[in-house]
């Protein structure tokens, strides 16, 4: 359960919520996506993808409200070349070209949880809200995502389990810590050791 929590975020920023496994960061994203899950692009940490269907469709899911039902389901059956060259160099540039038309549920964790990002890349719009999007990606890959993440959407809020990618990337750290929002300020106000105590010790 979360206690006292208030915030704003203004349009252009870039927020990382940080914080021990269990301090509240992904409750805190859980209740943001669902105010605002009509108007931000998600990325969940259970994904919601459809497994025996190919990465190419799954990504195309993000694209659904541009296009009729009778369009959505012809491109099911017979994928549309303009909507293939349309999503081929998202995939590509998140190291997943090769396994455009394989079943997702085939794939690796790290690959399943890109699709989910290329998903959110193709929405597009002002803002994304992600959980742990680059949990199961090596710290090259890591920054792959994140250079999509901010090249595409003007607003970002994730929740992140590494602090340094989280300084490098967020223009602000919210920090959680016993439920509750223990620091938030600007990243250039911060360095790595502003941030150990919501890592354990005293408060």
């Amino acid at each position: 359960m979360l206690r006292g929590i208030s915030f704003t975020v203004s349009a252009g920023e870039r927020v990382a919520l940080i914080g021990e496994s269990g301090a509240g960061k992904s409750t805190l994203l859980a209740v943001l996506q669902e105010r605002y899950k009509n108007k931000s692009a998600l990325i969940p940490q259970e994904l919601g993808l459809v497994r025996s269907l190919s990465v190419y469709h799954n990504v195309y899911m993000g694209g659904l409200h541009r296009h009729s039902t009778a369009y959505n389901l012809l491109n099911l059956i017979w994928p549309r070349p303009e909507e293939v060259a349309r999503i081929r160099p998202i995939v590509e540039r998140l190291g997943l070209a090769e396994k455009l038309f394989e079943p997702v549920g085939n794939l690796s964790g790290g690959q399943q949880q890109r699709t989910a990002i290329c998903r959110a890349l193709l929405q597009g719009g002002d803002a994304v809200l992600a959980d742990e999007p680059v949990s199961a990606s090596d710290n090259h890959q890591s920054r792959i995502i994140l250079d999509a993440l901010t090249e595409t959407f003007e607003t970002i809020i994730l929740a992140m389990h590494d602090v340094d990618l989280a300084l490098e990337y967020a223009t602000r750290i919210i920090g959680i810590k016993n439920q509750g929002i223990a620091l938030d300020a600007p990243t250039r106000d911060l360095v790595r050791a502003d941030l150990d105590f919501l890592y354990g010790g005293k408060e």
